[in-house]
């Protein structure tokens, strides 16, 4: 007869582990989600989240640090992206026009990374972050993370620390400002196709200003 338990040890037994802790993070930050755009962030409790998912404030506080993390635990999935980008661009691009054209695709496919997004639930939840002080200032520490992963791609390639750094903080900067520009275009009442046009060209012009200075010294890749 077939063994139907579920194994305890061994490979298979820690990837179901894995698959359930994040079944149980994206319950936690799905909950969190729904409480804080109905009632509003500050007006939410850890503990309120916690009654909701049915779990303790320490097993909510064992997935996420702080109650920020909740709802920015998303901007985990994109702390590598500039990095991989950089490190996966093809022979002849310089890290600038890598970044420049991933920029500029995400804008015509209207991710909701660059801003360029008028869904309902894209639009409540951007509102949301740009509308909570303590939100935006937890930002910092996920862009904190996504400079350095950028800057060792970029020091690998330069064997220069300090030039690396900055042009890293450049273009991140850059990224989360036109992203920042293109929300406030959707916040005031344009659809995502009517800003697609203008949020282009801005792209353009921001990544042709970086590159004036920055393909000085960061090389195309050979």
């Amino acid at each position: 007869m077939e063994n139907t338990t579920e194994p305890t040890t061994g490979p298979q037994a820690a990837g179901l582990r894995e698959t359930k802790k994040q079944r149980t993070r994206q319950q936690l930050a799905g909950t969190a989600l729904e409480l804080f755009l109905e009632r509003g962030f500050d007006a939410v409790s850890v503990a309120d989240v916690a009654a909701a998912a049915e779990v303790s404030k320490p097993t909510l506080f064992r997935y996420f640090p702080s109650k920020e993390d909740l709802v920015l635990d998303r901007f985990a999935d994109h702390q590598d992206e500039a990095a991989r980008i950089v490190r996966e661009r093809p022979v002849g691009q310089t890290p600038v026009e890598a970044l420049h054209a991933h920029f500029i695709a995400a804008l015509a496919a209207h991710d909701p990374i660059t801003g360029i997004s008028d869904h309902p639930n894209v639009i409540a939840f951007q509102r949301l972050l740009y509308s909570t002080s303590s939100l935006e200032a937890r930002i910092a520490h996920y862009t904190a993370r996504e400079v350095e992963l950028l800057a060792d791609v970029l020091e690998a390639e330069s064997a220069e620390a300090l030039p690396a750094r900055l042009a890293a903080l450049y273009l991140v900067t850059a990224r989360h400002e036109l992203g920042r520009a293109n929300w406030r275009r959707i916040e005031g009442g344009q659809s995502a196709a009517e800003a697609q046009e203008a949020a282009a060209a801005e792209a353009d012009a921001a990544f042709a200003t970086l590159a004036q200075g920055l393909d000085r010294t960061l090389t195309a890749r050979t």
